[in-house]
């Protein structure tokens, strides 16, 4: 069973881009506590502007942003060759998981730590490492709600909207389908999780979510665009590795067509 699995090409880089997607989306949860200034990053004076009056505002983001761009790169190329279903089965799968990832991390944090344990890093400057632990992974409960929300909805959106853009363009415009869908999925995904967040959960005004939103969308827009050539790269070598029959079948499927061979005569 296992070697018809890996000698079936299609089904080898499903598990692949299923695998990377899921990781990829945890890992992305897991570091997006910490927050990052991105003009140090790119070495630039920070400033500050203001939005819809609101004041102050600096381009600071979550780490976890550094990630999230990919996974809307995989959902296209998913999209592209195996279709909306499955899409979302790598979707429901990567929620289900991140689900489960945070309650072993509120099973970790209420389990009694070692007295030895929580001094151990005093030399290093933390007094208490169960303190450090929990502020670590301890992130609010509104924040994960939103955030796993916003993947969840944004992804059906981005899956959506590409197949409505390539059902009108068929196999042109990569550019379009791809980074269309990004920007509109990209905007939900935005909004939802500062909503959902910081509206419902710590009260901010409409005021104040709508300012971050639009510097959070705002890189998040640039980023997909940037990636643009990406999606070109892996369709390059993903037709290649697939074959042309193979990719044409993969990619008429994927849109709900049968395939038809061409004859040559």
């Amino acid at each position: 069973m296992i070697k018809k699995i890996l000698d079936d090409k299609p089904t080898k880089l499903f598990i692949g881009f299923a695998c990377f997607f899921v990781a990829n989306a945890l890992l992305a949860e897991c570091i997006g506590g910490k927050l990052f200034s991105l003009e140090k990053l790119l070495g630039l004076p920070v400033h500050e502007f203001t939005i819809f009056g609101q004041s102050g505002l600096s381009v600071t983001l979550t780490a976890g942003v550094l990630l999230w761009p990919l996974e809307f790169v995989m959902t296209d190329i998913v999209n592209e060759y195996y279709g909306p279903k499955a899409v979302k089965r790598i979707s429901y799968t990567a929620v289900i998981l991140i689900s489960y990832a945070f309650l072993m991390f509120l099973v970790a944090m209420k389990v009694p730590p070692s007295d030895f344990w929580k001094g151990s890093h005093q030399a290093e400057g933390i007094p208490d490492m169960q303190v450090a632990f929990e502020s670590i992974f301890g992130q609010g409960m509104w924040i994960i709600l939103g955030s796993l929300t916003a993947f969840l909805v944004s992804q059906i959106v981005d899956v959506t909207v590409f197949h409505k853009i390539k059902k009108r363009t068929g196999e042109k415009y990569v550019w379009l389908r791809a980074t269309g869908s990004t920007l509109v999925s990209q905007l939900v995904d935005s909004f939802i999780v500062l909503y959902i967040a910081f509206k419902l959960g710590q009260g901010w005004s409409w005021q104040l979510v709508l300012a971050i939103c639009v510097v959070n969308y705002t890189y998040k827009a640039v980023v997909a665009v940037a990636l643009t050539p990406l999606i070109y790269f892996l369709e390059h070598r993903i037709n290649k590795y697939l074959g042309p029959e193979t990719t044409a079948r993969m990619k008429a499927e994927a849109m709900g067509k049968e395939y038809v061979p061409v004859v040559n005569d």
